[in-house]
């Protein structure tokens, strides 16, 4: 998966994906004790800014397909002087089945991806049940998986998707320090007096059944 794009300054903060690497930790090799914190679609990176700001020991890893968001997202960071966030350019379900070793994060965020609300282009939607095997494994034991949406369709389908898993626990608690913070959809869909949902799980452990006679 190759980017095509013009050179901008900020460009050599930002990581661009490209299957060059075949593990995340081919290049980055943070002590095991390190949390990590993975939004993966962080927009504007309202949220990825202020949950690195409340966590300044975390590592914090901010992925978007989109470059010109991810340069006013450099600005800021420099702006800031926030050291502890790490820009990536690359398509969220690529950036997570290829370049992530397994067990390496210890809460990934999905948060307003887009609903696809027509029913011919739900196929399109990221969260599957193929998908949400690649989140069990990238995670850590005990890792968390936090989504939000504002789409009650798209609720119901995640919610039906991981309930009967039997590889998450809904753990509402995983997320209750983050009540704080807030992506700019969350904001404009509050003040639109929207509902939102945000639903967390917790990793467990695979069961492999033996299947032999």
């Amino acid at each position: 998966m190759v980017y095509t794009m013009k050179n901008s300054k900020e460009d050599s903060q930002i990581f661009n994906l490209n299957g060059e690497y075949a593990r995340l930790d081919k290049f980055f090799e943070p002590p095991a004790s390190t949390i990590i914190e993975l939004d993966l679609g962080c927009g504007k990176g309202a949220f990825s800014t202020a949950l690195a700001r409340k966590y300044p020991e975390t590592m914090v890893f901010s992925v978007d397909v989109m470059i010109g968001r991810l340069r006013k997202l450099v600005k800021r960071k420099n702006r800031e002087n926030i050291a502890n966030m790490f820009l990536l350019r690359g398509e969220a379900s690529f950036f997570v089945t290829i370049m992530l070793p397994d067990s390496s994060v210890d809460r990934l965020h999905i948060l307003f991806p887009d609903p696809w609300p027509k029913n011919k282009h739900r196929g399109n939607r990221l969260v599957s049940s193929e998908f949400l095997g690649q989140i069990h494994r990238v995670l850590k034991d005990g890792g968390v998986f936090h989504f939000a949406t504002d789409d009650d369709s798209y609720y119901k389908s995640v919610t039906s998707i991981v309930g009967p898993s039997g590889i998450f626990r809904e753990e509402p608690s995983a997320i209750s320090d983050l009540s704080d913070i807030k992506t700019d959809f969350e904001r404009r869909w509050l003040e639109e007096d929207r509902a939102v949902n945000h639903m967390s799980w917790v990793k467990l452990p695979k069961v492999f059944r033996d299947t032999a006679h």
